[in-house]
């Protein structure tokens, strides 16, 4: 009799487990998804910065609802939501680059949140997460020079029909001593992808806190 009942107790508890884990992955995916579109919208809204980079190259503000699902949720939600977020902008909104913008943000920006995610998921605290946005910060500024360099920029002259001199012109506009790609990636691309992960991680660092109790439940 007390087998029997100790066994119908284990029953209980492991439905009650079960439950909770299913509330909690719904949970996540109406976060992941909610998070995604508020991304999406905040990509509408860009803007250049003239004095770093040529109005071609635009800042916005959707990474800062991806660090703060990374944060909430860990590296690979932050991958999710920064996916889902492109998909649902080219889709919704369409694109002006044939998708080539698109493609740009997802892979920059997974190397701006995930860093950040790994060193915030080892220790939660206000620390490793200044330091998880610095390297995430210096990995966006390395994978940008690397992808716009030798993948961005020729693929968008090849599918849109614009001279890549026609690049490097648009620099030499603003600096002077650009004379090559070489030379436009680190004058334009560095200090304009240091300027928005600075920015971004600012932001992130203010708002994460507020957010954590809804995403949380804290």
């Amino acid at each position: 009799m007390k087998r029997r009942i100790k066994m119908s107790q284990e029953a209980v508890v492991n439905k009650q487990i079960q439950v909770t884990g299913n509330r909690s992955k719904l949970r996540t995916m109406v976060q992941i998804a909610m998070l995604s579109a508020v991304s999406a919208v905040l990509m509408m809204f860009e803007f250049p910065i003239p004095f770093l980079a040529p109005p071609f190259i635009k800042m916005d503000f959707s990474e800062i609802p991806v660090l703060v699902g990374t944060f909430a949720m860990g590296p690979l939600a932050g991958v999710v939501i920064e996916l889902l977020k492109n998909i649902l902008h080219f889709v919704t909104y369409g694109t002006t680059t044939g998708g080539i913008g698109e493609l740009s943000n997802f892979f920059i920006g997974c190397a701006f949140a995930v860093p950040a995610g790994i060193f915030y998921r080892k220790r939660k605290t206000r620390k490793n997460a200044v330091l998880g946005m610095a390297t995430g910060t210096l990995l966006m500024v390395i994978m940008g020079c690397l992808s716009n360099a030798f993948v961005m920029f020729p693929l968008y002259s090849v599918v849109m029909g614009i001279p890549m001199d026609s690049f490097i012109a648009m620099g030499t506009a603003i600096h002077p001593a650009i004379d090559n790609m070489v030379t436009f990636v680190v004058l334009c691309m560095v200090p304009f992808n240091l300027v928005k992960g600075i920015i971004i991680s600012m932001i992130t660092l203010l708002l994460y806190k507020r957010l954590k109790v809804v995403l949380k439940g804290e």
